[in-house]
């Protein structure tokens, strides 16, 4: 994802409402731990699908997870805001994990601090 350039309109809220689905169907949270990884270039469609995103998160997803990791590679061509929005509203939560990635070289020690955390 380091080399691909793409314009249109990312959608966080459909990827997100997928995963519930998948988790409310096939892994039920009393059987499964649940882990899970989005990484973006921080860019989404509208404030109304940050907030939709946010909200979701809030009250489906983080109560079901034991993790959701979150890793914002920089973009030239990508906001950034998304990381920024998660930060804000979950200052304190467990079992979510935001990280920055620079470059190629950022990804393992990302998978390694969202690794060290959760519950």
């Amino acid at each position: 994802f380091f080399h691909l350039k793409e314009s249109g309109g990312t959608k966080i809220s459909s990827a997100y409402r997928l995963c519930l689905d998948i988790v409310e169907r096939d892994h039920p949270v009393s059987e499964w731990n649940i882990y899970a990884f989005h990484f973006s270039d921080g860019d989404n469609w509208s404030g109304g699908d940050t907030q939709e995103c946010l909200d979701l998160l809030a009250a489906r997803l983080l109560p079901a997870v034991n993790l959701f990791a979150y890793g914002q590679v920089k973009s030239a061509y990508g906001s950034g805001q998304f990381k920024g929005d998660l930060d804000r509203r979950f200052p304190d939560r467990d079992e979510l994990v935001t990280v920055d990635i620079a470059d190629r070289d950022g990804i393992l020690p990302a998978i390694r601090s969202f690794l060290g955390r959760g519950r």
